[in-house]
Order: C-alpha cells, then sequence, then structure tokens
C-alpha cells in the first residue's frame, strides 16, 4: 500500500495542463455579478429602513417622564427601613441587601 501511494505522489509532472488550466469560467464571473446586486439591493434596503428612524430619540413632551422621576427623588426610604451605609466609593457593600432565595 504504501509502495503505490508513494508511486502516486512521485510521479513526477501535474496533469492539469493546458492553454485552459488556471483561468477563471463564466460561471465565476456570474457569481460575482449575483454578489454585487445581492450587495445593492441590500444596502437600498437599508437605507430605506434607516430613513424611517427617528434623528433623535428624546421625547417631544418630557413632562409625563419629569413627573415620574420627581417622584424617585425620595429623602428617606418609604418602608421604614433604614438603608446600609454606603461605601467610600459610593456603592453598598456586599451583602447588606441580599435576600434568600
Amino acid at each position: 500500500m504504501n509502495t503505490v501511494l508513494l508511486a502516486v505522489i512521485a510521479d513526477g509532472e501535474p496533469h492539469n495542463r493546458g492553454p485552459d488550466f488556471g483561468k477563471a469560467s463564466p460561471l465565476g464571473l456570474l457569481v460575482v455579478v449575483l454578489l454585487l446586486i445581492a450587495t445593492l439591493l441590500l444596502l437600498r434596503s437599508m437605507n430605506r429602513q434607516l430613513k424611517k428612524v427617528p434623528k433623535t430619540f428624546d421625547p417631544e413632551h418630557p413632562e409625563p417622564d419629569q413627573a415620574a422621576d420627581e417622584g424617585t427623588d425620595a429623602v428617606g426610604p418609604s418602608d421604614g427601613h433604614e438603608p446600609p451605609p454606603a461605601q467610600a466609593n459610593g456603592s453598598t457593600p456586599p451583602g447588606s441587601r441580599d435576600e434568600p432565595g
């Protein structure tokens, strides 16, 4: 088995020699053109979708949002419990507000 394999490998010259060896076929050109058309259609569709996106995501009438935000600026806790002490960097110590489960 090894001698047959070695004979095939060491046969010498490649069998693919000729005037058309290594040249591209018309099928390759067709694939490239189809990919180019698909890319152009994708870009066109993406531009249509991006025109639908608003210029800014800020609400036009922020009054309801501000009213909700003002309710969250409470000085003390509403449940009667004392908040955990804050560390120097402003975060709470680990495990201070952990709930089981």
